[in-house]
């Protein structure tokens, strides 16, 4: 089967599955993808590896865009994601309304599970908060980092820590077997972001790749996009 291939945040990957019986059906096309952190995925298409499409942060399109790598009048927005908390689903749900009670949980946990902080977007923010809330040497030896938020949040699936946490953005931890969405960062510490997907310049199935985009941002897939973790 002829596949339309994309490099994306890993944000995105439930949206994808979600439309890919229906790009099928549309194109009789497939979908091959690789899903991961957002800064590797930009990497990836710059060193030139071959995709059609890329779903990415609003402010990476925007830079793959000007380096010609990305076909300006294809870019569309998909939607917002939250960076959340997650939870095995066997423990009761944290709730933090403040950044003091966040510091306390953090505090708490015994492991913490998280994506790369250097090139995704939630790992990053992760390291951000923890800087400002203080508490970044005190919990280092009990972050868990793993290359992308699917994985960590596979990982706290499997924990077998006794007050493990995990954050990172809501659509990956909805898309986790054995772990539930726990509530949202609090003010001062929230992060909400853009996801856009785009064409690439080199694309091979270019048509193919600008109907995905369509069917992913479309407004007949609003239900969906809310489904797996995207606001509008």
């Amino acid at each position: 089967m002829t596949t339309v291939n994309i490099l994306s945040g890993g944000a995105a990957q439930g949206l994808v599955r979600g439309v890919t019986d229906a790009f099928k059906a549309q194109t009789g096309f497939g979908i091959e993808g690789e899903f991961g952190a957002v800064g590797i995925m930009a990497d990836r298409l710059r060193a030139g590896t071959a995709a059609d499409l890329v779903i990415l942060t609003q402010a990476l399109l925007a830079k793959l865009a000007d380096e010609k790598l990305v076909i300006p009048s294809s870019v569309a927005d998909v939607g917002r994601v939250e960076t959340a908390l997650a939870v095995r689903s066997r423990d009761p749900k944290v709730t933090v309304k403040t950044e003091a009670d966040l510091r306390d949980m953090l505090r708490s946990a015994d492991a913490i599970y998280v994506p790369d902080t250097k090139a995704s977007t939630a790992g990053q923010h992760v390291a951000k908060v923890l800087d400002h809330l203080g508490i970044a040497y005190e919990v280092a030896s009990r972050l868990k980092i793993f290359p992308n938020g699917a994985t960590a949040m596979r990982e706290l699936a499997s924990s077998t820590a006794a007050r493990p946490i995990g954050c990172t953005q809501a659509t990956e931890i909805i898309a986790t077997d054995g772990i539930a969405l726990s509530g949202s960062l609090p003010p001062g510490s929230e992060l909400v972001t853009m996801y856009t997907a785009g064409v690439t310049t080199r694309a091979a199935h270019p048509k193919e790749a600008a109907g995905l985009v369509a069917l992913l941002t479309g407004a007949d897939r609003k239900e969906l996009r809310q489904r797996v973790g995207f606001a509008g």
